[in-house]
């Protein structure tokens, strides 16, 4: 059956590859993760070199985090009042603009100006990334969507292991002001690229429900009523957090299996696993989805998911830890564009900025929680009985999620959109 549907959808959607905006959208989204790679793997090199503190080091992260977080309100007004091409050109200009500021922390060895670096860039991406995903569903029909959210998902991917192997290259064989300068070159084709964009795009108001009037205005609360009036995407919402058991502390769980079984070269075997499987699900799920709801594809790999953390209880076993983030990898290969294909389609095109921002917002928030917490429950009771802690409450928040949308009336609306994909 899914090949059947793998050789339908490939014939079906041949039109969607003729589209300009996606190839632009997808060359964007690898040129910015070489650009966004290469710089990380700077910033670490020039804070273990200046900061020798763990604890430091992660406060001066989540500075910039911070930065982000505070600004995401004004950025989901922005992105829905002004257009969405105009607020990608200058977040993306403003993006390439704060290397300057990292390059002068090379040049004076101060980590003041690496703070700043990382307050403007995180500034910049809470504008641009949310603008992206508002941008997605007006460069490509509904029915696309999952397929165009999964392949994006997939070059980001793709960027993310190249991009760190190219840095890891370039490290030793070049200055960091290179790496930086390498960066910005990045950022400034993703500007060029992002010029030819054509996004057709109105603000049309909404109608007013007069049982259930919502008042239409440009400020970031007025989303909340939205997300509460849909159920599908309320329970999205919250189901979104589950992966993020994982992905907070997916670092910390890495260094820490590496040290269990002492072995460096399992960390490089992980990390492929993971990658591989994710671009697989993500480039399957448009197939696996076929006569299914997407609130089923959420929850069954939701629980899977908390499989995957059950089956890390095993991480002295190589082959097991392996075989837990290949299938944690897939699984979330296939549950984020699906996600994504939902927040898309079910939440009104005016109230997108608003709505991706302030799910930008919670992700970094809980990121920054789920990964105190990881780097806690590490030390006090150890890898094993923490993935044993996160599988069952991941599968029980999966289960009582699942009895609650059977209370809840939002399966012939979904059982639609299905059908347009």
């Amino acid at each position: 059956m899914i090949q059947k549907n793998l050789v339908t959808g490939i014939v079906r959607n041949k039109y969607m590859w003729r589209n300009k905006n996606v190839w632009i959208l997808l060359t964007g989204e690898l040129i910015a993760g070489f650009g966004l790679w290469l710089g990380i793997i700077g910033n670490l090199e020039f804070m273990q070199e200046k900061v020798p503190s763990d604890f430091v080091k992660s406060l001066i992260l989540a500075t910039g985090l911070l930065a982000g977080l505070a600004l995401g309100p004004l950025a989901g007004q922005i992105i829905d009042k002004y257009n969405k091409k105009s607020v990608m050109l200058f977040s993306g200009l403003a993006r390439a603009a704060s290397v300057i500021f990292m390059l002068i922390a090379l040049e004076t060895g101060s980590v003041w100006w690496m703070v700043v670096f990382l307050i403007c860039l995180q500034s910049s991406a809470a504008f641009y990334f949310p603008a992206l995903q508002a941008a997605i569903p007006l460069v490509v029909e509904e029915k696309d969507l999952l397929q165009m959210n999964g392949v994006h998902m997939n070059v980001s991917t793709i960027s993310r292991i190249l991009g760190t192997a190219l840095g890891g290259i370039l490290i030793v064989i070049v200055s960091l002001h290179m790496l930086y300068i390498g960066s910005i070159v990045a950022y400034l084709l993703l500007f060029i690229l992002t010029l030819f964009l054509k996004i057709e795009e109105s603000q049309p108001k909404p109608e007013i429900d007069t049982k259930k009037p919502l008042v239409v205005k440009s400020k970031f609360k007025d989303v909340f009523p939205i997300i509460k009036t849909i159920p599908i995407v309320f329970m999205t919402l919250i189901l979104t957090l589950v992966p993020l058991l994982f992905l907070g502390g997916f670092n910390l769980l890495v260094i820490n299996i590496s040290e269990i079984q002492d072995s460096s070269s399992i960390k490089g075997w992980i990390y492929a696993a993971e990658g591989i499987s994710f671009m697989i699900g993500a480039f399957l799920v448009k197939y696996i989805s076929q006569n299914r709801r997407p609130y089923v594809i959420l929850f069954t790999f939701s629980f899977v998911i908390g499989i995957s953390q059950i089956v890390l209880y095993f991480a002295d076993v190589a082959i097991l830890s392996i075989a837990a983030f290949a299938i944690f990898g897939f699984s979330v290969g296939c549950f984020f564009p699906t996600a994504a294909t939902i927040f898309q389609t079910k939440i009104p095109k005016e109230f997108h900025g608003r709505f991706f921002s302030f799910r930008n917002m919670l992700d970094r928030f809980v990121f920054q929680v789920v990964l105190l917490l990881t780097g806690f429950l590490l030390d006090a009771i150890g890898l094993q009985y923490m993935s044993l802690l996160y599988g069952l409450l991941t599968i029980t928040m999966t289960l009582l999620f699942l009895l609650k949308t059977r209370k809840l009336n939002f399966a012939e609306p979904v059982k639609e959109t299905t059908k347009s994909m």
